[in-house]
């Protein structure tokens, strides 16, 4: 059975390339706006599952959704700010200054959804970091040094992102990237797909 990867990411796509299993990228054509009272761990399990369904219109197989988002609270509350991809740099100094000797939570939603039997797997995986005490001069070295415009909270951890923080707590470090990878190894074995 094909696998697609309902993403335009090249984040998740290098993850998934790891796994090295066949698969395709389709980008999913979807609203990823918040809904009113919508905490952000409900956006991203909504829109993870939304991703795979739209994909599944047109194309069949495993088809995997995912989406992430970043906040200073613990995302389950519906008064959660959230964060963004910044855009420019001005709102990457913005975000990071935020984050300083704070803790943020990201949340990433994975679905797995199987075309044929309808089958439906989903999981939030929340990961946290907690940011040191930054200066002015450590953010603007690190936005000159990586271009993180495009990753939400403004860092890459895979990168250079890592010399921001003073801690990292959760069970897999992928996630921060975009992928919860050990708990999509899990919903992958349960349509029999095996990595090893």
């Amino acid at each position: 059975m094909s696998v697609i990867l309902a993403s335009s990411s090249p984040f998740r796509k290098a993850l998934l390339k790891k796994l090295g299993i066949d698969f395709e990228t389709v980008s999913p054509n979807i609203n990823e706006e918040r809904e009113k009272y919508e905490s952000p761990f409900e956006l991203v399990k909504r829109l993870a599952e939304q991703k795979a369904i739209e994909v599944s219109k047109f194309h069949s197989g495993l088809v995997i959704g995912s989406d992430q988002v970043a906040t200073l609270g613990s995302g389950m509350n519906i008064d959660d700010k959230i964060f963004t991809k910044p855009g420019s740099h001005d709102n990457a100094v913005f975000q990071l200054k935020n984050c300083s000797g704070k803790t943020v939570t990201f949340l990433t939603g994975l679905t797995l959804l199987n075309t044929k039997t309808k089958k439906i797997q989903v999981h939030v995986e929340k990961y946290k970091v907690t940011f040191k005490k930054l200066t002015e001069s450590e953010i603007l070295n690190y936005l000159k040094k990586e271009d993180a415009l495009n990753c939400a909270g403004s860092f890459k951890s895979e990168g250079l992102g890592i010399a921001l923080f003073k801690n990292m707590e959760g069970n897999d470090p992928n996630s921060l990237i975009g992928l919860p990878v050990i708990e999509l190894i899990k919903m992958l074995a349960k349509e029999n797909v095996h990595i090893l």
